[in-house]
Parts: C-alpha cells; sequence; structure tokens
C-alpha cells in the first residue's frame, strides 16, 4: 500500500517551472537552428549537449556553473568516445549481432564509470542514466556526420546552456552572491558507497543489456540500451523501498507516456512540431522529475522517442513496443539488483542461526 501511495503522491514545488524553462530553452534553441540549416543528422547530439541544463537545479550561480561546466565536460567525452565507438573499423567488420554484443559492454562500462564520477563530483542528478543512454543512443547510429561536425554542436550547446544557466543574474532581484565553491572530498564512507554503487550499475546494466539483446534475438525487439537505461532507475534513492517504487513507476510512466505519444504520432507532426513537441516533453519532465517520478516519465517517454524519430525514423509501432518491452525487461532487473544484497543478508543470517541447532 505504501508503494501504491507514493506512486500517486507528489511532493511540492521548489521553482521547478525556472529549471523546466531553462531546460526547455537549452533543447528548443539548438533543434530549431538545427531544423533552418537543414542539419537534423546532428540533432541527437545537440540534445544529449542539452543535458547539461538539469544539473545545479536550484544551486547559486556560481555552484551551478561549477557543477554544469563538470557535467557538461563529462557528457562531451562520454558523446565523443560514443561517435568514436560508432566509428571503429573493427566494430564494422563483426557481424551485427557481435557489434550489439560490443556496444553492450561499452555501455556497461560507461554506466559503471561514469556513476562513480558523478559521485566524487557530488553531481545531482546522481548515477549514470544520461550517460548510458547518451553512450549507446550514438554508437548505435550508423553512418554519423563528419566527427568534428558532431562535437561542434555538441560543444556549443554546453556553452549555450551554460548561459542559460547564469542568464538570472541580469535580474537584480535574482541575482546570488559570485562565492566560488570549494571542493568536497568524499569522506571514506562516501568513497566506498560510491564503489558499491558503481558496482551495482555496472550489474544492472550489465544484465539488463544482456536480457534486452537476447529478448531481441527472440521476440525482434530492437534498443536494447532501453533497457539498460530503465535498470539503473531504480538504484537511486535512499530506501529500498523508494528504489523499487522507482522502477514500477518507471513502467506505469512509461505506459501511459506511450499513450501520449501515439496521440502525438496520430497528429503527424511536420520536424519543426517535432521540435516543439520535444521543448515541450523537456519543460514537463523538469517540472515533476524531483516531485512525481511517474508523471515525469508520462513527459520523458515522447521525449526521448520523438528525439530518436528526428534523427532516425523508423516505423512508430515498433518504437512503442521496444520501448514498452525493454522497459519492463530493464526495471525487473534493477529492482532484483536493489533486492538481492538484502535477500543474501536474510539468507546468511538463516543459515547462521540453523547451524547452532544442528551442532547441538
Amino acid at each position: 500500500m505504501k508503494l501504491l501511495a507514493e506512486m500517486f503522491t507528489i511532493a511540492p514545488g521548489n521553482k521547478d517551472h525556472r529549471v523546466a524553462l531553462r531546460c526547455a530553452v537549452g533543447v528548443f534553441v539548438p533543434l530549431i537552428t538545427l531544423l533552418l540549416l537543414g542539419r537534423l543528422d546532428l540533432a541527437i547530439f545537440a540534445s544529449f549537449g542539452a543535458f547539461t541544463g538539469i544539473y545545479g537545479r536550484n544551486e547559486a550561480h556560481a555552484r551551478r556553473l561549477s557543477l554544469q561546466v563538470r557535467a557538461g565536460g563529462l557528457m562531451l567525452l562520454v558523446m565523443f568516445l560514443a561517435a568514436v565507438t560508432a566509428r571503429v573499423d573493427a566494430l564494422a567488420r563483426l557481424s551485427p549481432a557481435g557489434t550489439t554484443w560490443v556496444l553492450v559492454g561499452a555501455t556497461t562500462l560507461v554506466a559503471g564509470a561514469c556513476s562513480l564520477v558523478v559521485a566524487r563530483w557530488r553531481l545531482r542528478p546522481s548515477g549514470s542514466l544520461f550517460h548510458i543512454f547518451a553512450f549507446a543512443a550514438i554508437a548505435s547510429i550508423p553512418n554519423q556526420p563528419p566527427l568534428w561536425q558532431c562535437m561542434l554542436v555538441a560543444v556549443l550547446t554546453v556553452l549555450f546552456c551554460l548561459l542559460i544557466g547564469q542568464s538570472s543574474r541580469v535580474a537584480r532581484g535574482r541575482r546570488s552572491p559570485w562565492v566560488s565553491p570549494k571542493p568536497v572530498s568524499l569522506t571514506p564512507a562516501e568513497e566506498r558507497a560510491a564503489w558499491l554503487e558503481s558496482a551495482g550499475y555496472l550489474v544492472a546494466a550489465g544484465l539488463a543489456g544482456t536480457l534486452g539483446t537476447l529478448a531481441g534475438e527472440w521476440l525482434g525487439v530492437g534498443h536494447n540500451y532501453w533497457a539498460m537505461v530503465a535498470a539503473v532507475v531504480p538504484l537511486v534513492g535512499h530506501t529500498t523501498r523508494h528504489r523499487v517504487s522507482r522502477g514500477l513507476q518507471r513502467i506505469a510512466g512509461t505506459a501511459l507516456g506511450l499513450v501520449l505519444l501515439a496521440g502525438i504520432l496520430l497528429l503527424r507532426p511536420t520536424p519543426w512540431q517535432t521540435v516543439l513537441v520535444i521543448a515541450a516533453c523537456q519543460f514537463g519532465a523538469e517540472m515533476f522529475i524531483a516531485r512525481q517520478y511517474m508523471l515525469a516519465q508520462v513527459f520523458v517517454t515522447p521525449l526521448a522517442l520523438t528525439s530518436t524519430l528526428l534523427v532516425a525514423p523508423v516505423p512508430p509501432s515498433i518504437l512503442l513496443r521496444d520501448r514498452i518491452v525493454e522497459t519492463v525487461i530493464g526495471a525487473a532487473v534493477g529492482i532484483a539488483v536493489v533486492l538481492a544484497p538484502g535477500a543474501w543478508r536474510r539468507l546468511r543470517s538463516r543459515r547462521g542461526t540453523a547451524a547452532p541447532g544442528r551442532l547441538s
């Protein structure tokens, strides 16, 4: 009942509309610019570069800049590695199945490494969900534009988001004192927790990617990295109940989001209308992501899938099917990873209490 209640409870707002507006503008301006230039083939690099604006939500301007510079730099590195991975000649010589497994392995390493970096830099949102998504999505796109063009768009988008993050300083009443934040190292306990969390991301992403790939081979389902993204969702949270709830909310929110997306696709939006939909969904996602995760997913789902359709059009029915199947696989894996340590401790405890009885 507590899990069910949490799925239908919304926390009070905390100036979320400001963050949502910054993020919506941060993705809309680069995408509409690329549309006007006739270069939507570069849209995926702008979309992921715009994730920079998600960090430092309600921080003072100086700290927000510091956090967003780090977050943007890490995202640029992930995008660069993904673009290079897509171009490695060795991958092209492998069979399609071999390429898929290589990408699963590489994405799993990104999941663990970025989770550790994010923890050490104290970035919020925590974890490596965005980095998993960015790396796998970009690395799986064949025949990409020249690397310098991809990275130029990514860098310019990151810089634009940094400017947006500081834009409220022009309003005297909104200007916070410019105090350079001092870096705070992790305590030994926090360092240990960061390593354990990184291991959890490795296990969840790797297992979900494996099952998602096998499901693709058996059922004809694609986009296995969506399972990897969904698998790490339950790993964020302070309690086991909250983490399990996030996994369930991911599934329910995705299902509702697919209904919304189906309605949008029935309207057959033009490219510029699709860009507007992406910006609106980005606004909606940031309005609720910190307050009600299931509701946020209703916006995140069409946001992610319309971005995919903008770059690589595929039959919508296939896209909708792949999303729900991979999400269920990933969320189930993530919940299992969350529950496994507790189950193991209870099993060891029972064995420990049973052993003296056998000896007596």
